[in-house]
């Protein structure tokens, strides 16, 4: 079992135990929130309540949460917008908030990526269109230099370029974090479900230049066609063991993290698994889901980032994916660490 007294701290090439800060790289989206009264079947018609536009995706919503918590060191955005009203919109609730956005490229080629997110009874659908994501380039990305201790990565599976072959690492994206682990920065990486045999190929890839991986329980599973879930959706603690062990076997470094409604499995390589639950938001207080899983990771790796005990670094990451619950859009429950220190007492 782990002893979760043990921190997570590393050490860091080229010095960079000593930088402050978290690059966060990848998806950069325009969501269009539409709270709905219900889900339609094909053909019938549903009500939409409300609708809000805010910013979205891995990257987005994990620098948007670490700043509305009001921590204390840098925040990076990359990746790739279009020369466009909504690549606007980006940049500057991005400044707003206290975040670099030197390594936000922008292109006229493309449009910025828009997701149109239904949300309504605790669920989500969405309907994405790629747009600039798709002309992401390893190039944009190894370029970055700068004196921060952190660089994420979300979401593989989701960025074209990235996930396309690559002759020497495999991927792109594999490229990519092989040039930020030599630079010292800590790899932090999130997927998102796809066709199994892309999945495979991309995932697969990228997992030798991973230090810290952060995903849900289904695409855990689905790495390694492993059921996590029985007949009766109650969670399979032998199957996330043994995806742990894979993940390892296959070539990351040191932390995988698997978030589920329940709670999260947590397992430092050397170590047992463990898991924490957390209390459910009360059904009549959930808005939606939409950004759940990246506000867990914007717990995480503020407490990754400050080398907290493992306990205490679930505890800010399960508090903090409890408080998106109640806001419709990805990051609009954020709170503060004050917050977040008196939810958690």
């Amino acid at each position: 079992m782990v002893d979760f007294s043990i921190g997570i701290g590393r050490v860091y090439k080229n010095g960079g135990n000593m930088s402050k800060g978290i690059i966060a790289a990848g998806n950069w989206i325009v969501d269009i929130v539409k709270t709905i009264d219900r889900f339609p079947s094909v053909g019938e018609l549903c009500n939409v309540l409300s609708l809000e536009r805010c910013g979205g995706g891995g990257p987005c919503n994990v620098l948007f949460d670490l700043a509305a918590m009001g921590v204390d060191f840098p925040l990076y955005a990359a990746g790739k917008l279009g020369a466009d009203a909504e690549g606007d919109f980006l940049v500057s609730e991005s400044t707003k908030r206290g975040i670099n956005t030197r390594w936000l490229k922008r292109t006229e080629d493309s449009h910025t990526s828009y997701t149109d997110v239904m949300s309504g009874n605790g669920k989500r659908t969405f309907f994405h269109y790629r747009g600039a994501n798709a002309a992401l380039v390893p190039k944009d990305l190894t370029d970055i230099d700068i004196p921060a201790k952190i660089f994420y990565l979300g979401y593989l599976l989701l960025l074209d370029k990235l996930d396309e072959p690559d002759a020497e690492y495999g991927t792109g994206g594999a490229r990519v974090l092989h040039a930020m682990q030599e630079r010292g920065y800590q790899t932090v990486v999130d997927f998102v479900s796809e066709a199994p045999a892309k999945f495979k190929r991309v995932v697969m890839a990228s997992l030798p230049y991973i230090d810290v991986l952060v995903i849900n329980e289904i695409e855990a599973g689905n790495t390694f066609d492993l059921a996590v879930r029985g007949e009766d959706n109650s969670l399979d603690f032998d199957a996330l063991e043994k995806a742990s062990q894979l993940f390892f076997e296959h070539g990351v470094k040191e932390m995988v993290v698997f978030h589920y409604p329940e709670g999260a499995w947590i397992q430092k390589k050397g170590f047992e698994g463990q898991f924490s639950s957390t209390e459910l938001v009360p059904a009549d207080k959930i808005v939606g889901a939409n950004g759940a899983g990246d506000a867990f990771c914007a717990g995480f790796l503020y407490g990754l980032h400050e080398e907290l005990p493992l306990d205490e670094v679930l505890r800010y990451a399960n508090t903090s994916a409890s408080c998106n619950l109640m806001s419709a859009t990805a990051s609009g429950g954020a709170v503060s660490l004050k917050k977040m220190r008196k939810m958690m007492s």
